[in-house]
């Protein structure tokens, strides 16, 4: 089943993220076109002193992740405690000469029925854009702590 637009829908594009970076994961800088992001790269376990795009993903998937539990809450009429947390691990992977990623969620929602919370998680899970893009691509556990 698909849950893409039909193709009668106009897509509406709310936001482009525009980067450029140099030197990729080994003394690499990334620099967004408005000038709030700027980031050096280091691989990772290397004696580098910069981020790697590992933990820029957990990062980027976590927020998204934790403003779709939000959403979903609201939706819900739900009131999210502030005290809603998420950890992210994002692991870089390697089989033979093969890369992937594989990646956790744990979640804690502190003050909130466990039953409501997941309920809250799972609805969530439809909403947030960087699970929908890494579903069916990345070995993903979203666990509700």
């Amino acid at each position: 089943m698909s849950t893409s637009p039909s193709m009668s829908q106009e897509k509406q594009v709310l936001y482009t993220a525009k980067t450029h970076t140099v030197g990729g994961r080994e003394h690499g800088v990334g620099r967004s076109s408005d000038g709030r992001l700027e980031v050096k790269l280091s691989i990772p376990n290397s004696a580098g002193t910069g981020t790697n795009p590992e933990q820029l993903f957990a990062v980027g998937w976590s927020s998204c992740f934790e403003e779709s539990m939000k959403i979903a809450a609201r939706k819900l009429k739900i009131r999210l405690p502030e005290e809603t947390a998420l950890d992210a691990e994002v692991d870089l992977c390697k089989t033979g000469e093969d890369y992937t990623l594989q990646a956790r969620l744990n979640i804690t929602v502190p003050g909130l029925e466990r039953s409501v919370a997941q309920e809250v998680v799972d609805a969530a899970e439809q909403i947030c854009t960087y699970s929908k893009a890494i579903r069916g691509n990345v070995d993903v556990t979203i666990k509700l702590v």
